[in-house]
């Protein structure tokens, strides 16, 4: 099937993956509006068209820490247990109705603890509501298997304490740990603590680097702290000159280390100046294992079947490679290897297939 061919309806019904989303990136927002009128929290708007505008509007600046400050309205209703449970059965079903089959949802607990809730309360109420999501999504005959990553905000101090939660929830549906927020000035080895943690407990992580800062900080991601994964990672074609890969870029192509790739994001932080230009089309032609992920489905205004549709129609995806970056992800899910092997082989490769 050829990239001219593929409509926005036959995208909708592939099986997808998704490792890089953020929970309170990815509200309804409806639910937001209602949410925020039962704290008493205010809004731009209480409109939930116009808060959607608002929100993509927002994050449209071209600056990541004026893009992360669009997450002050979201968060501000993901501080109840209520908020918490509704959120992340919705992101569930949300992730169920564009077609995704596994998905990794990644939040920072120790954002969610304004209202009183400790931290591993905020875990255990975020795991509940997930359970129900896709319990109502495999009843509805559309089932989607999501994992947890906990995230440690690198510009505080808790990051430790993040680990240490991901440790104590490795079997209860938390599947691996990240370090999020502004990256600049906040290099990850400043928690070499948490990570070396992690490694000692066999927990995977991955870290994002390559977004707002440079090869740098992918190199410290990878060599110095150890990242299974890296988050965003678009910068690493700093290291690639005419098609000839540099040491820390052929390292990440050979060792098939996943880059989590967010174009509508990118654009908005000024990581990338358009989606025909977005290196995942470039890293994926020189073998890379680049993986197409949302970011903040509410914040960028997007979906993974809005993700594809951009890369068919704007840089000449095709269905292949469609699958391509889909079996990447599995490829590289933090789940164990038979669970990875059974979701290809029995949902993603006949779902393509159909479709070729």
């Amino acid at each position: 099937m050829t990239a001219t061919r593929v409509d926005a309806d036959v995208i909708r019904r592939l099986p997808k993956a998704v490792l890089h989303d953020h929970l309170d990136g990815g509200l309804r927002p409806e639910t937001v509006v209602e949410l925020a009128e039962a704290v008493g929290h205010t809004l731009p708007t209480t409109d939930p068209d116009e808060l959607a505008a608002w929100y993509y509007e927002a994050a449209n600046s071209g600056d990541l820490v004026r893009y992360i400050a669009t997450f002050e309205h979201t968060l501000a209703v993901m501080q109840t247990r209520e908020g918490l449970l509704r959120t992340a059965e919705e992101y569930v079903l949300d992730l169920a109705a564009d077609g995704v089959v596994y998905g990794e949802v990644r939040y920072a607990p120790e954002l969610n603890t304004s209202g009183g809730l400790a931290l591993s309360e905020v875990v255990e109420t975020v795991q509940e509501g997930l359970a129900s999501g896709m319990a109502k999504a495999a009843a509805a005959g559309t089932p989607v298997r999501v994992g947890t990553l906990l995230c440690g905000m690198r510009m505080f101090d808790r990051v430790r304490e993040a680990a240490d939660l991901a440790v104590a929830f490795r079997d209860a549906g938390v599947v691996g740990f990240d370090i999020a927020g502004a990256e600049d000035g906040f290099p990850p080895a400043d928690h070499l603590d948490a990570f070396e943690h992690l490694r000692r407990e066999s927990v995977p992580f991955t870290i994002h680097a390559g977004e707002a800062h440079g090869l740098p900080s992918i190199h410290q991601a990878l060599q110095v702290c150890g990242a299974q994964r890296i988050g965003h990672g678009v910068r690493i074609t700093d290291d690639i000159v005419d098609g000839k890969l540099g040491r820390l870029a052929g390292w990440i192509r050979d060792r098939r280390v996943a880059l989590e790739m967010c174009p509508t994001s990118n654009l908005q932080t000024g990581a990338a100046t358009s989606i025909a230009e977005h290196p995942i089309t470039a890293l994926k032609d020189l073998g890379f294992r680049v993986t197409l992920n949302t970011d903040n489905r509410l914040v960028s205004g997007t979906t993974m079947t809005r993700e594809m549709s951009l890369l068919v129609r704007e840089a000449g995806w095709t269905v292949k490679d469609l699958r391509t970056v889909t079996v990447n992800a599995l490829k590289s899910a933090f789940i164990p290897f038979d669970e990875r092997r059974a979701l290809i082989e029995d949902v993603v490769l006949p779902g393509y297939e159909a479709a070729l």
